[in-house]
Formats: C-alpha cells, sequence, structure tokens
C-alpha cells in the first residue's frame, strides 16, 4: 500500500507542484490549506508524513506540529516543515516541536522528494 502524505499549504502555486511530485512518486496525498482543516484530516487520513507549512491561516504550522506530537495516536507520523521561514531560530523551534526535517522554500523537488523517501524509511532517529 502506498504511502500517505498530508500536504498542509495555503500557497496554491506550491500545492500544485507537490501533488505532481508526489503523484510522480506513488505516495497517495490528501491537501488541507489551513491548520484546523490539517487536524481534520490527521483524523480521517491517518497520513504517514505531513508536509507542513508554518504560516497557515487559523492554526499555525508550529501550533499543528505540537498538537500533532502531543497526540498518542500521531506518535509515528512523521513531519516535514516546509517553509519560507528558514531563519535558525525558525528551524530551530520546528525541531524541538517534534518535526523531522524543516526545509526552506524555494526548495529543490529532487531534494524535497529524497528526504521524503529517507524519512519515510528511517526508523524515527534523524532529525535534519
Amino acid at each position: 500500500m502506498a504511502k500517505r502524505v498530508l500536504i498542509v499549504d495555503d500557497e496554491k502555486n506550491i500545492v500544485v507542484s507537490l501533488e505532481f511530485l508526489l503523484e510522480q512518486a506513488g505516495y497517495q496525498y490528501e491537501i488541507a490549506r489551513d491548520g484546523r482543516e490539517a487536524m481534520a484530516l490527521l483524523e480521517e487520513f491517518s497520513p504517514d508524513l505531513v508536509l507542513l507549512d508554518v504560516m497557515l491561516p487559523h492554526i499555525n504550522g508550529f501550533e499543528v506540529c505540537r498538537r500533532i506530537r502531543e497526540n498518542a495516536q500521531w506518535a509515528e507520523t512523521k513531519i516535514v516543515m516546509l517553509t519560507a521561514k528558514g531563519q535558525e531560530v525558525e528551524m530551530a523551534k520546528g525541531l524541538a516541536l517534534g518535526a523531522n526535517a524543516y526545509i526552506s522554500k524555494p526548495f529543490s523537488t529532487k531534494m524535497l522528494i529524497q528526504k521524503i523517501n529517507e524519512i519515510l524509511e528511517d526508523d524515527g532517529t534523524t532529525k535534519v
């Protein structure tokens, strides 16, 4: 069965490119355009990995990350923060909240899919 990825981003151009990338790589995916929608889809879609923007309407990505990590049913869910906020402080905050990786926009699609593949195959000990 294909791994499931939840795309959480409110930028249409980013979502379109991520959809194409994930489809080509053989992943199933769903899209949430804000933090509230992400929380609802976590319940019904049960993703293996969440591609999570930081700057989101309603509930920001840091808060979504924190809520995922506080919920035992999502303990195995991997999180890749994918955001324009690439400063060290934001990166450190995302990783401290439990993200498995933090990738700044703009990003290389090749590098992103390699990171997704690596994280989904990982035993959970690697953080980058």
